[in-house]
């Protein structure tokens, strides 16, 4: 399996797109905290309260996420389209470890990045708007949502990209269940509507985020009803990548 994981650290990190999607994650987390914060602080209204600055610290998440899940995407698509999938079938025929060993690296990787973005977008945004009563807990806390938060929409790309295995329709499945569908699904009629809008995708993994709570979920078990459907679409993915040919 250390070969595996080798492997995959050396394709991950060799190919350019990897580059440009992280950075522009960083960027997209660290811009719109701090135009944000710019913008709250030039109205001159008075103090803003602490929830709201971690909340404008943190708006680049929504943005990000597709930018994580863009990666996730390439990271098997990517194979599938110049194939290089045979190549590496070939080293490792045990599907299941390829496609393992391709989740451990992402996720190693995934973490780190969207840790070290949500704590300079969290940095910037305090610091421009001076936020009153903040705690550092509540900073904290706000920090490892996000992080998780984002690490896990990329996972979310790479079952997708697993799942469909051609680029763009993953990466159109992608925008459609993240951040189309969800915002549709809050139009939805009575309490069947609201019930179904609380648990579909984003809608219940975003909670984490700010510690927040739904109708009919807090903050972690919103995270955790996510990672199901993470889970699935993986599974899935995994299902299918040994059954069918590459």
């Amino acid at each position: 399996m250390t070969d595996i994981l080798r492997s995959e650290w050396t394709k991950i990190r060799s190919v350019r797109s990897t580059m440009w999607t992280l950075g522009v994650t960083f960027l997209l987390m660290a811009g719109f905290g701090t135009l944000l914060g710019v913008a709250a602080t030039a109205s001159g209204s008075g103090p803003i309260p602490a929830e709201e600055a971690l909340s404008m610290s943190l708006a680049g998440a929504l943005f990000a996420t597709l930018a994580l899940a863009t990666l996730g995407v390439l990271v098997i698509s990517s194979e599938y389209r110049t194939g290089g999938i045979r190549t590496s079938l070939m080293a490792v025929p045990q599907r299941y470890k390829l496609l393992t060993g391709k989740l451990v690296v992402f996720t190693a990787t995934a973490l780190v990045v969207s840790a070290v973005s949500s704590a300079a977008a969290l940095a910037i945004g305090v610091a421009i708007t001076q936020p009153a009563g903040l705690e550092i807990g509540d900073a904290v806390r706000a920090g490892l949502g996000s992080t998780l938060y984002l690490t896990a929409c990329g996972l979310f790309g790479l079952g997708l990209g697993t799942l469909v295995r051609h680029t763009p329709g993953a990466l159109l499945s992608a925008v459609a269940l993240m951040l189309v569908l969800p915002q549709l699904t809050n139009m939805l009629p009575g309490a069947w509507g609201q019930t179904v809008s609380d648990y579909f995708t984003t809608n219940a993994g975003s909670l984490v985020v700010f510690g927040q709570s739904s109708e009919s979920l807090g903050a972690w078990s919103g995270f955790g009803v996510y990672l199901g459907w993470i889970a699935v679409t993986v599974l899935a993915g995994a299902v299918l990548m040994r059954r069918r040919d590459a």
